[in-house]
């Protein structure tokens, strides 16, 4: 059962045995496309085609962050105009600081729509996920989670 949860939260497009890190050398490129050998076991070079983000995945995450960001954004925007626009012709004065915090807000939800779209969009590339990606947002939330635990245990 662990085999099998481990390969479900394993990313469609991750390699599938983790790969040491080679020795540094100045001559040596950073990316190989032939497979070399260790004295102690044989390790695969990736390339970044196989390391890169799937073209269906990188559209699906641009789309989301387009609405998540966008749509705040825009509001943010319309905020702004809207107030000019209710000042000069209306006569009506909104408060600057209710004017501010208001598009602050906007902004605000612009910038982690940002983080939204990213986290919300399926890594699956077979898999379109759902219109919100709540449950694809807590998967990838896990996987980035998970990644930051093991970097920060091969730094310690």
């Amino acid at each position: 059962m662990p085999a099998e949860e481990s390969e479900r939260s394993r990313l469609p497009f991750e390699p599938k045995k983790k790969r040491q890190k080679p020795a540094k050398a100045p001559s040596k490129p950073a990316v190989q496309l032939k497979e070399t050998e260790t004295s102690d076991n044989k390790q695969r070079m990736y390339t970044k085609q196989e390391m890169a983000i799937p073209e269906v995945v990188s559209q699906r995450m641009i789309r989301r962050v387009a609405a998540f960001c966008g749509i705040p954004t825009a509001l943010g925007i319309t905020t702004l105009v809207v107030s000019y626009l209710l000042a000069i012709y209306s006569h009506i004065q909104l408060p600057p600081i209710a004017v501010l915090l208001v598009n602050m807000g906007f902004f605000g939800l612009g910038v982690l729509g940002i983080t939204y779209g990213v986290l919300s969009a399926s890594w699956d590339v077979e898999r379109e996920g759902s219109i919100l990606g709540l449950g694809e947002l807590s998967t990838n939330w896990g996987r980035m989670v998970e990644g930051w635990r093991e970097t920060r245990q091969k730094k310690a």
